[in-house]
């Protein structure tokens, strides 16, 4: 299912996707995801023309970009094609986006990352 193929890779991945569920530039990026609405109010709204709006969505894109690449590259340890792992890692990103708690939901997926890809690496 095009799953990583080296238990280190894989427990590699697993630990840096952990290890940045904590990180500061992670909940800032959570931070902005949490409320697209109060992301273009602080940055003046949609302006006329073509190219405002198209800058005002890749910056907030990249917002999210910035919150969810390390459980994205998840998938390369899971399997690209499984889509069990994709509707799961789909859910909590949800759910991390939506509570209040997001950013104690990430915390506790760091730490079960970190503990998994600990073990898988050391397997």
């Amino acid at each position: 299912m095009m799953a990583a193929a080296s238990n280190r890779v894989g427990g590699a991945v697993l630990i840096v996707a952990g290890i940045y569920q904590f990180t500061a530039l992670k909940n800032d990026c959570l931070s902005h995801c949490q409320s697209p609405v109060a992301f273009i109010q602080s940055h003046g709204g949609f302006k006329r023309g073509t190219w405002p709006p198209i800058q005002l969505g890749m910056q907030h894109g990249f917002y999210c970009i910035g919150c969810c690449w390390a459980l994205m590259a998840l998938l390369f340890v899971l399997g690209v094609m499984n889509v069990l792992w994709i509707a799961a890692i789909a859910v909590h990103i949800l759910l991390e986006r939506i509570l209040a708690e997001g950013n104690a939901i990430a915390r506790v997926a760091g730490v079960g990352l970190t503990i998994v890809g600990i073990w898988l690496f050391f397997k």
